[in-house]
């Protein structure tokens, strides 16, 4: 399928939405002025790329309650316990923060560059799945690394590759810089340069039937097969058409996209509000096996 001149379609655009006209539905009242978690995928006339989502919630057991044992007899203070060592990369009484990115490998960890001081990882459930989680972490000033809190998010139908190609409904696993933002909507105080443009207009239905009329209100460039310091709606591709391109971080629409990454709309704002040119932010994306290498 052909796109518009200069500009191919993300990788998690639905062929369905590709070369019709698009109409914007009506915003929700509730979405407005909080910056609600939207859904929606990609279908933009201008792009292309693809999503997929699906949660899992995560239950949790409460812990039996245990009797206070009697206070020995003994006047004397008992020995105090020894203390064992913390694994490589967890956190110990005297951490301030853990050494390492919890869920990251040497080989991975090798590829963040030394100037980063911020890191977003997206986290495949498995190699197939279109489930993950995201993670925001920040080095600290002893060199340790502080999590954030931990987001559920999207990845694209058919999970991830490390041989991304355009149509393969696959997320590129990988390294990659953060430099440009833009969106359909007003630029919400973003730190990076930000793009706002009507061409951010999604259309169509996902994978599931969810609508995708606010999956591009806000998008973060994830740098694969692209130029940094353009908008997201470059269409450079260094890499060949070939490749794919238009992988993004954007507006969670309730279901799997084309190749991006996608979390909800609040947390789209906090990324903006938080990611710093001057930190180097990088994503480290991918399933968690590939990102424990």
């Amino acid at each position: 399928m052909t796109s518009a001149p200069d500009r191919p379609f993300p990788d998690n655009t639905t062929s369905s939405a590709r070369g019709r006209h698009r109409h914007r539905r009506r915003r929700r009242t509730m979405r407005r002025g909080v910056f609600a978690a939207a859904s929606g995928v990609f279908g933009v006339a201008v792009i292309g790329a693809g999503y997929v989502v699906l949660v899992e919630g995560h239950g949790s057991s409460a812990e039996a309650s245990a009797k206070v044992p009697p206070r020995p007899s003994s006047t004397s203070a008992p020995a105090p316990a020894a203390t064992k060592p913390a694994a490589p990369g967890t956190m110990s009484v005297r951490d301030a923060a853990p050494k390492v990115i919890t869920g990251l490998g040497p080989k991975t960890r090798a590829a963040i560059p030394a100037s980063t001081k911020q890191v977003l990882v997206a986290s495949g459930k498995a190699k197939n799945s279109a489930d993950s989680t995201v993670t925001l972490w920040t080095r600290t000033t002893d060199g340790g690394w502080k999590a954030g809190a931990v987001w559920p998010a999207h990845n694209a139908l058919r999970g991830w590759t490390s041989d991304h190609h355009a149509g393969d409904l696959h997320s590129p696993i990988g390294v990659y810089t953060l430099h440009d933002a833009g969106g359909f909507e007003k630029n919400p105080g973003s730190k990076l340069p930000y793009h706002h443009s009507s061409a951010f207009q999604a259309g169509g239905v996902g994978f599931d039937g969810e609508p995708l009329d606010e999956a591009f209100d806000y998008v973060i460039a994830i740098d694969y097969n692209r130029v940094p310091g353009h908008s997201p709606l470059d269409g450079t591709q260094p890499l060949g058409a070939g490749r794919g391109g238009g992988i993004w971080v954007h507006v969670d629409h309730g279901g799997p996209t084309h190749g991006c990454v996608s979390v909800a709309a609040s947390h789209m704002v906090d990324l903006l509000h938080t990611l710093v040119p001057a930190d180097h932010p990088v994503i480290v994306m991918g399933d968690h096996g590939s990102l424990a290498e």
